[in-house]
This record gives C-alpha cells, sequence and structure tokens, in this order.
C-alpha cells in the first residue's frame, strides 16, 4: 500500500469532529399585545441565552448582540417644504415603500464597535444600514444615508416613537444570558413583529434567530375596526344615525325655552 493510499485510508477512519457553535433561546414577556381604549404603551422584555455546543464544551469569553424588531410594512410618504413667493409649501415628495412601521435595534454597544461596516450592512443592522425602499421617479432604489429624504424619514419616525436605535438597549445578566426591552408607543401599528437576534463574538456572525409578537386591537376599538372593514355600508349608515341622534340629543339638552 503507498503512503497516500494510507493516508487516505487513515483520513476515513479517524472520526469527524463537528464544527463548534453555540446555540440561541430567546424568549419575550408577552408575545400578544392588546390595544384597548386605555393602551398607553407596553414595555416587553426580550431574554435570552447563549448556550454552548455539547461537543465543543466552553463557551467564549464575551459576545455582543444585536436585536432589530420590526413591525408590519407600510408605504410612507414624506414631504419637503419650500418657499415659494414668500410662502411655505410642500414642493417634492418621496415615497417609502413597504417599510417597517416601528423598527428598533437594541444592541449591548454600539453597533459601529461590534463588527466591520461590510458586515453591517450585508445585514442591516443599525438604522443607516436597514434597506428603505423609495420610489424615485419611475424607478424603486434604496437611496445614500445622507439622503436629505431618508435622513427627514428617520427624523419624523423617530420623533414619533415609531424608530430607534439604542447603543445600551441589551445588557448582559451573566456572560451567557442578556435581556433587553422593547418599548412599544402608544400609537404603535398593529399586526405582526418580526425578532431576530444576532450574537457576534470577536466581530464575526456567530449564532442567529428570533421570535415574534403580535399587536391587536381589543373590545370595543376592535370591534368598530371590524365593523369598518367587513360591513362598511352597514357601519357608515350606523355613524350616521349616531350623528343624527347626538345632534338631536344636543339640541335638546340647550334648548332655550
Amino acid at each position: 500500500m503507498t503512503v497516500r493510499a494510507l493516508l487516505i485510508l487513515v483520513a476515513i477512519l479517524l472520526p469527524v469532529t463537528p464544527a463548534a457553535a453555540e446555540k440561541l433561546i430567546v424568549s419575550l414577556s408577552n408575545h400578544r399585545v392588546l390595544v384597548t381604549s386605555s393602551f398607553t404603551g407596553e414595555q416587553l422584555v426580550l431574554f435570552g441565552t447563549i448556550e454552548p455546543d455539547t461537543v465543543r464544551g466552553p463557551v467564549r469569553a464575551s459576545y455582543d448582540i444585536v436585536a432589530t424588531v420590526s413591525g408590519p410594512p407600510t408605504t410612507l410618504r414624506t414631504r419637503r417644504k419650500d418657499r415659494v413667493f414668500g410662502i411655505w409649501i410642500n414642493h417634492a415628495s418621496r415615497e417609502f415603500i413597504d417599510v417597517p412601521s416601528y423598527l428598533a435595534v437594541l444592541s449591548n454597544r454600539p453597533i459601529a464597535s461590534i463588527t466591520d461596516i461590510d458586515t453591517r450592512r450585508r445585514l442591516q443592522m443599525g438604522l443607516d444600514n436597514f434597506i428603505l425602499e423609495q420610489r424615485v421617479g419611475p424607478d424603486f432604489a434604496d437611496t445614500v444615508p445622507d439622503d436629505p429624504f431618508r435622513a427627514a424619514f428617520l427624523r419624523l419616525q423617530e420623533g414619533h416613537g415609531f424608530y430607534r436605535e439604542n447603543p445600551a438597549g441589551v445588557t448582559f445578566l451573566t456572560p451567557t444570558v442578556f435581556r433587553a426591552e422593547i418599548p412599544l408607543p402608544a400609537t404603535a401599528p398593529t399586526g405582526s413583529y418580526a425578532v431576530d437576534v444576532k450574537v457576534f463574538a470577536n466581530g464575526q456572525l456567530i449564532v442567529r434567530g428570533g421570535s415574534a409578537l403580535e399587536v391587536v386591537k381589543a373590545g370595543f376599538e376592535q370591534f368598530v375596526a371590524t365593523a369598518a372593514q367587513h360591513y362598511g355600508p352597514l357601519y357608515g349608515l350606523f355613524a350616521a344615525l349616531m350623528a343624527l341622534f347626538t345632534g338631536w340629543i344636543a339640541s335638546v339638552i340647550f334648548r332655550r325655552d
């Protein structure tokens, strides 16, 4: 038997060691948020733990976490006011197509210090790197981060509490257990939300996991929304009758004798 054949036989007979990897387990304090007339917002808590591979043994010395929470897609328009003949009017606009109605990026330290710019762009980590598709003339595309319409859109969404980026939003309770608070404003859009959690070590993505939650209307608000959506004519008739009845009651109460 030649030396080459012997080496091939040894390689076949040797046990194959599986690739080292960690496992990620995440959970939310509440997977279903009910929006009622008294809803003032809610603070959800994301819990997670990083478990070592049973074959590999001990975990790494330190990890970095980036959690991205995105709400149901929506189409929004940003307008720019210009001064024309001394009057401020809406002069130009830009439409953002199927962008997240809610977007929160939470991490344990600034994302720029977690990994390189190419990885951040490829994984859409952070508000500056998240793809926000726009209608630019006849085309659909994202623009550079310093585009004035994109910057104005982000500023407006952050002002309403719909978009946020918090480099101190993730806290490690132990070297492998972490938590993050997800703030939902009182005007949080209803629908399904996706939670994407990425774990980095030494600038490299090592494991990724996720969860989901749902924001739904409940009580009288849900009844009104369902009636308006599925029973439009009856809802309109009922609303008109209610307006007439309210006006009649007001005329009776405030009638002058």
